[in-house]
């Protein structure tokens, strides 16, 4: 993507007001600094003969906003599974607004009305619809960011329309997929399948990759990432996807094996999408509301895209218990 000039402060289409660049909240983007970076520069196989360096985060508190994260999730799923959707809401609203303050570090001025109400809609949509309605809300939504953004001043509207569509499109079009898993009766356990078997590429991409990673996958991307650390996801995911689809649902454990191998695959792409955008856009976080993690966007990187593959993979191959 192009930079905006450092002098160029473009105005915000919903605000009214000028852009700062400059984080100042825990909803702003983490700037990246190749200076402040002791990686910078390096090859990637010194990258990975660093030993402290592979962890790349503060493990205890990330640990911690997990767990976290896993009973607030948990709970909702076991109380009532509508209001997982809200929560889902809420999180994605968050990612918005983060992808959103992103973009303006290339100059792209999303709206931010149509994605969020497009949002809402289209996890009704896909809770009442199924497929159908997902559809349809995605394209009124991505309707309604040119509209929007086409009604004001046309400097740089191009530009911004593409910017509110990939908003409305990643992560919410994509998160769709797991209230569509949702929805069904055995809904829940679909969900929780997702969900683990998600966990598992990432506990097994992490720790085989301390333990074990020297060739690096994509070192101009994310050096940290290792053909090892991909192994130990796929055989994680294979054994978390067998245990979780056999118990939860109640089908042929062989089916987790095609569901582990599709979700170590989709997560790491997910990863290095999110990592690629990052570093094209010159942030380090999309922004710092979760310690240890970074943004919300930076923990829904993986399972957005992970989403539509296990909604594709149960809904094909496990339709009726075997």
């Amino acid at each position: 993507m192009d930079r905006a000039p450092a002098d160029h402060v473009p105005a915000d289409p919903d605000l009214g007001e000028p852009v700062v660049d400059e984080a100042h909240g825990p909803l702003d983007p983490v700037p990246y600094d190749p200076r402040l970076d002791e990686l910078a520069g390096l090859p990637a196989q010194t990258v990975l003969e660093k030993k402290q360096s592979r962890a790349g985060r503060n493990l205890p508190a990330a640990i911690g906003v997990g767990l976290g994260l896993g009973v607030l999730i948990v709970s909702t799923l076991l109380i009532r599974k509508e209001s997982f959707v809200v929560l889902v809401a809420l999180a994605v609203a968050v990612g918005i607004w983060e992808l959103r303050a992103a973009l303006r570090h290339a100059a792209v001025q999303a709206p931010l009305v149509p994605p969020v109400l497009g949002m809402a809609a289209m996890l009704w949509a896909a809770y009442e619809h199924g497929p159908g309605g997902l559809v349809v809300a995605w394209a009124l939504t991505c309707l309604a960011v040119v509209l929007w953004r086409g009604t004001g001043n046309l400097d740089g509207a191009g530009r911004d329309v593409m910017g509110g569509i990939f908003v409305a499109t990643y992560p919410t079009f994509l998160v769709g997929f797991a209230v569509l898993l949702l929805a069904p009766e055995d809904g829940v356990g679909r969900v929780f399948v997702f969900l683990i078997t998600t966990v598992c590429s990432d506990v097994g991409g992490y720790a085989s990759g301390v333990l074990f990673g020297k060739h690096p996958m994509a070192p101009s991307i994310s050096p940290k990432k290792s053909w090892e650390g991909f192994a130990g996801s796929v055989l994680l995911c294979i054994v978390g996807g067998s245990l979780t689809v056999h118990f939860f649902l109640g089908h042929a454990w062989w089916i987790g094996i095609a569901l582990g191998i599709g979700v170590a695959v989709a997560a790491t792409v997910g990863d290095l999408m999110e990592s690629l955008i990052k570093r094209d856009l010159g942030i380090k976080d999309m922004s710092n509301i979760l310690p240890g993690h970074g943004g919300v966007m930076d923990r829904l990187d993986s399972l957005v895209v992970v989403a539509p593959i296990v909604w594709a993979v149960l809904t094909l191959l496990a339709a009726k218990p075997t």
